[in-house]
Parts: structure tokens; C-alpha cells; sequence
């Protein structure tokens, strides 16, 4: 009786533009690390001014709490996301991973792709980059291709919805 591994699914081909770090980090910034942030410098201030001899164990808990958090999050999320985000468009499906703690990766076949959309938030803007949404018939939800630069998603996005209408020509 033998024993098969099942085959390991490579990553995708093509990864990140080299801005998403950034964008990634500003974003990182302005959700969770600033305010986390901001909240252990208010409560530090507001313990100096008017109860002093909470400082050596506030001290302590608003560094454990908040401040070490704040700063492993906006180091190491960023990083992470540029190492495991990634997209290829193939003849029949397209193949997308993502995530940073959770990652996730999705194959979808061309034919039950229904639209394409571009979504560029205002930070995208600033660095030049868009996240395309691919909806399929599935109930596994949208696709999403985070991390491209304005360019690569209009082409990546024509590219799909070509495919797409070939497939499905095809199929009929």
C-alpha cells in the first residue's frame, strides 16, 4: 500500500508592484498601528500629568499591549503581504493567492468569470496602484488582485474578460 502526497500548488507567477509595501504600510498606519499608537501615547501623557504613580505599571502594559503590537504590525504585515500575494492568468482560469496571517489561494475556471472591476482607494492613488476584483459564479466569493500597478490592472483586465468571452464562445 503506498502513500501519495497530493501535488503542492506552486505560487503564482507574477507577484506585487514594488509600491504595495508602501501602500501597505501607510494603510497598516492609518488602520490599526496609528490609532494603537496614538492611544498608548494619550493614556503615557494623561498618566504623567495627573496620576504619576501609575506610570511604572501602565508603562510596562501599554508597551505590551499596544505599542509592540502596533510597531510588529506595521513592520512585518507589509513584508508578508508582498512575499504571498501573487496572480497568473492561465488559457483557462486564473489563479490568485493573498493573506499575510491567513492566506488564501484561488483557482477559477475563465468560464464562470462574470465581471472584472477596478477599485483604486484614495492611498492606491497616491502610489499609483488598483486591486482587481474578479466575480465568479461561485459561492466561494470574489478574487481579488491586490497590489497592481494602474497599468498592469487596465491590462490585466482586459486580458481577463477577453479570456473570459473566448472561453465561454467556446463552450457554447
Amino acid at each position: 500500500m503506498s502513500t501519495r502526497t497530493p501535488p503542492l500548488l506552486r505560487p503564482p507567477r507574477f507577484g506585487v508592484d514594488p509600491l504595495a509595501r508602501r501602500w501597505w504600510t501607510v494603510q497598516a498606519l492609518l488602520s490599526v498601528s496609528g490609532p494603537m499608537l496614538l492611544v498608548a501615547a494619550t493614556l503615557a501623557i494623561l498618566s504623567a500629568l495627573f496620576f504619576a504613580g501609575a506610570l511604572p505599571w501602565l508603562g510596562p502594559l501599554l508597551l505590551v499591549t499596544l505599542v509592540v503590537p502596533a510597531l510588529l504590525y506595521v513592520s512585518v504585515m507589509p513584508r508578508r503581504r508582498c512575499a504571498v500575494h501573487g496572480w497568473e492568468l492561465g488559457t483557462y482560469s486564473v489563479y490568485a493567492a493573498g493573506g499575510w496571517l491567513w492566506q488564501k489561494r484561488r483557482i477559477a475556471p475563465l468560464s464562470r468569470v462574470q465581471t472584472v472591476d477596478t477599485v483604486r482607494g484614495p492611498v492606491q492613488r497616491r502610489y499609483g496602484l488598483a486591486t482587481l476584483t474578479v466575480t465568479t459564479a461561485s459561492t466561494a466569493g470574489d478574487i481579488l488582485i491586490s497590489g497592481l500597478s494602474d497599468a498592469d490592472a487596465e491590462e490585466l483586465s482586459r486580458r481577463i474578460s477577453e479570456a473570459a468571452q473566448a472561453v465561454r464562445g467556446e463552450a457554447v
